[in-house]
């Protein structure tokens, strides 16, 4: 599936999930703008890879909390590629700046939260719409659970600004639909390389046994890797799913099929 000639932007592309697209796009043919808030040299090393897989880039700093900075990297973005035929909206804050329960969490938090999903969605798709033609792809990585589930306590902030963005994906679509710009929403299960691996030892080990093996929740018995991910941004973004848009596709392995109110050993057969 090859997508040769095209440019790419992701943000948060420095490492994780965002490196993950990077390097799957990178593979067929696509040049990739790389986007990091703090770590220039993970960026840089994405970079080197991307050039291994036989296509190009360039690395840009930009807080994506920040509507200025947004600006500043879509800017970089028209003077390098002169256009733009995929933008996925990937960056997240670090944990700690997010991560509270809905009885203590922090108004400043909670807008961290916000404006590094919602917002930066809203000002982002606004500013590549214009560097785009037709065929372009706008993809969103999400996590649905989050917003459908009040369990999670501490995930309050991300699940709520998640849920925003997902509906902002919807709006978008509709919007966008007459120009044959796609906009759809990739949300993942477990993936190891992301936020998983900022969590406490403990909770990793815990959710790893939960979701592996024979007896794992996840029906495929294993975590997804960034490069899953990758594999189906590529999907959403070939010719081919065109007549795909403002959906939430979940990208987990089966995780999103199981039934939390039935014992595993029933559901599983």
């Amino acid at each position: 599936m090859a997508h040769n000639g095209k440019h790419a932007l992701i943000t948060g592309s420095s490492r994780g999930i965002g490196r993950g697209i990077a390097l799957k796009l990178a593979g067929q043919g696509i040049k990739v703008a790389i986007n990091y808030r703090k770590n220039e040299a993970a960026a840089k090393d994405t970079l080197a890879k991307v050039k291994q897989r036989g296509s190009d880039g360039f690395v840009i700093q930009a807080d994506v909390c920040r509507p200025d900075d947004i600006t500043r990297m879509f800017a970089r973005v028209k003077s390098e590629f002169g256009k733009l035929d995929i933008f996925v909206s990937n960056a997240r804050p670090d944990v700690p700046e997010f991560y509270q329960g809905p009885m203590n969490i922090t108004l400043e938090q909670w807008d961290t939260a916000m404006n590094s999903q919602a917002r930066a969605f809203l000002v982002a798709v606004r500013a590549a719409c214009p560097l785009m033609g037709e065929g372009g792809r706008i993809v969103a990585i999400t996590y649905a659970p989050g917003g459908r589930t009040g369990s999670w306590q501490p995930w309050v902030g991300m699940g709520a600004a998640k849920s925003a963005m997902e509906s902002l994906c919807r709006y978008f679509a509709v919007a966008l639909a007459r120009r044959g710009i796609t906009v759809n929403a990739i949300s993942p299960g477990w993936i190891e390389d992301s936020v998983l691996n900022a969590l406490p030892d403990v909770a990793q080990d815990m959710i790893r046994s939960w979701h592996e093996g024979d007896k794992g929740w996840t029906p495929m018995g294993r975590l997804g890797t960034p490069a899953d991910v990758g594999n189906a941004v590529s999907l959403l973004c070939s010719a081919d799913a065109g007549w795909i848009t403002g959906q939430v596709i979940a990208v987990d392995g089966g995780l999103s099929l199981m039934d939390a109110g039935l014992p595993l050993d029933i559901q599983r057969g």
